[in-house]
């Protein structure tokens, strides 16, 4: 199923979203995110990597009106790469802070583009197209491969604590993707060429159920393997932690909790108190 996934801005929104990814990671690491800083980072020259080393180089499925390719590839990798995978992070981390950080991000990307086609009337305008035809079925392999391997893996884990939180993994790979797609077609960005409500229908759903998806779990073993060795603050943990035993104390967290789950997570909390992570009193 071919879908064509197309962008119409002018040039103010791009120095807006420039001045705002400043912000973002400046606030990240104000706020001693540095985890999820660098994370970030690594996921704008990810996308950067995927979107022109593979979709325009090797499968020639981009094309551009108005600009330079390389440099709005280059802008777009780092601002979708650097939100989507902060977001992805803060999620998987249940940071107490979570709301905040989805809310400032939603925000911007709802209001980025109304802003910038009421006071960006005289700066040039830029289209951007993306074919996907010729990649989805591998995306859509990845995806299958990715969450085969998770259940398959949750199956043999007779500990339910030490299972894969698949709902929660599911809902975060769709939501920040539904929340980006969404942004960009309530802002008039995406689709605007598709006059059918349908095809645009079409392009959002696709796209939500698959593109962030097929990272979603790759990401949590990521995760879990990373801050099962390093806190958020990059401080060596204490005492490392197998991998499942990390999915344990990550199943046992919740958004804003007050109390850390063992007597594991409390000593990397007082390291982390010692250093200035963001971590909530013991009660």
């Amino acid at each position: 199923m071919e879908i064509i996934a197309q962008r119409s801005f002018n040039t103010l929104y791009i120095y807006l979203d420039i001045a705002f990814l400043v912000f973002f990671c400046a606030l990240l690491f104000w706020n001693k995110r540095y985890l999820t800083l660098l994370f970030a980072l690594a996921g704008g020259i990810l996308y950067m990597l995927v979107d022109y080393g593979i979709f325009h180089l090797l499968l020639g499925t981009r094309s551009i009106e108005g600009g330079s390719l390389f440099w709005v590839l280059l802008w777009m990798s780092m601002s979708y790469g650097i939100t989507n995978f902060a977001w992805l992070w803060l999620w998987m981390r249940k940071d107490r802070r979570l709301f905040e950080w989805s809310l400032l991000i939603c925000v911007w990307w709802l209001a980025a583009p109304m802003i910038a086609q009421t006071f960006g009337g005289n700066f040039p305008v830029i289209t951007i197209r993306r074919t996907t035809g010729a990649y989805h079925g591998y995306m859509a392999l990845i995806l299958a491969v990715s969450y085969g391997a998770a259940i398959v893996y949750n199956l043999r884990q007779n500990a339910r604590e030490k299972r894969l939180p698949l709902p929660w993994i599911l809902a975060i790979g769709i939501l920040v993707q539904f929340a980006w797609e969404c942004a960009l077609l309530l802002g008039g960005i995406r689709s605007s060429e598709l006059l059918s409500a349908y095809d645009k229908l079409m392009t959002l759903a696709v796209n939500s159920l698959l593109e962030t998806n097929l990272g979603a779990v790759p990401i949590f073993c990521i995760y879990a393997l990373v801050t099962a060795r390093v806190t958020e603050n990059l401080r060596r943990r204490p005492s490392p932690l197998p991998f499942t035993e990390r999915v344990r104390e990550i199943n046992r967290t919740r958004v804003r909790d007050a109390r850390p789950a063992t007597a594991a997570e409390a000593e990397t909390e007082e390291v982390s108190q010692q250093n200035g992570a963001d971590v909530p009193p013991k009660t």
